[in-house]
C-alpha cells in the first residue's frame, strides 16, 4: 500500500483511525479517540496523509499524521542571547503536539516527509498569526534524535519530557 501526495485534515467518516498502529500507545491513542474530540473543541488541528487506496471498509488507512496547537513558553525557558531581545510576558509559539507514522511505513522516510509538510503548514500559518518557534515534546530518545537531526534544539524539560524547539527564522530559511 502506498500513501496519497497531500495531507489533509481528520475526517473520521473518511479516514481509518482504528487500524493506526504507530508502535507508540500513546500516539495511537491520540489518533484514535483523542484527535476529533479536539479538533471540534478548537484545541488542535491533525492533518492526516491517506493511503491512495481505500481498505476493505472502504476507509482510507492513516500513513501518517502530525497534530498542531497555539501555545507559549516563558522567554526564561530560551537561552540568553535568544531571550534577551524578547519581552517579559509569554512568547507564543506553535506546538507540534503530535506526529506519528504508521509502523507499516517505519524507514521509508515518511517521518521526514511530514515532519517537513508540518513546517510547510505552521509557516504558512504564521504568515497570518506570528509565532517565534515551533516547539515539540519528545516522547523518547529517539524522537528526540529525530527532531534535532533537522535543526531543533534542546529548550527545557516540560512534564517529564525534553522540550525542544526550531525558532520561524530558521523555518524561514527551508520556505522561501
Amino acid at each position: 500500500m502506498s500513501w496519497s501526495k497531500t495531507f489533509e485534515e481528520l475526517d473520521a467518516a473518511r479516514h481509518d483511525r482504528e487500524s493506526f498502529d504507530c508502535g507508540a500507545s500513546e500516539l495511537n491513542v491520540f489518533i484514535q479517540t483523542q484527535a476529533a474530540k479536539h479538533m471540534q473543541a478548537g484545541i488542535s488541528r491533525t492533518m492526516v496523509l491517506p493511503s491512495k487506496e481505500r481498505l476493505s471498509n472502504q476507509k482510507y488507512l492513516i500513513c501518517s499524521f502530525y497534530s498542531v496547537a497555539p501555545s507559549s513558553i516563558c522567554r526564561e525557558t530560551l537561552p540568553a542571547q535568544l531571550s534577551k531581545k524578547l519581552p517579559h510576558y509569554p512568547i507564543p509559539v506553535f506546538l507540534l503536539a503530535q506526529l506519528a507514522v504508521h509502523k507499516a511505513f517505519h524507514g521509508s522516510g515518511l517521518g521526514k516527509v511530514t515532519l517537513v509538510k508540518a513546517l510547510e503548514f505552521l509557516w504558512g500559518v504564521n504568515a497570518h498569526m506570528r509565532a517565534y518557534a515551533i516547539v515539540v515534546d519528545c516522547l523518547t530518545d529517539s524522537a528526540q534524535m529525530f527532531y534535532q537531526k533537522f535543526g531543533f534544539e534542546i529548550l527545557c524539560e516540560h512534564n517529564g519530557r525534553t522540550r525542544l524547539f526550531i525558532s520561524m527564522k530558521t523555518v524561514e530559511q527551508l520556505f522561501i
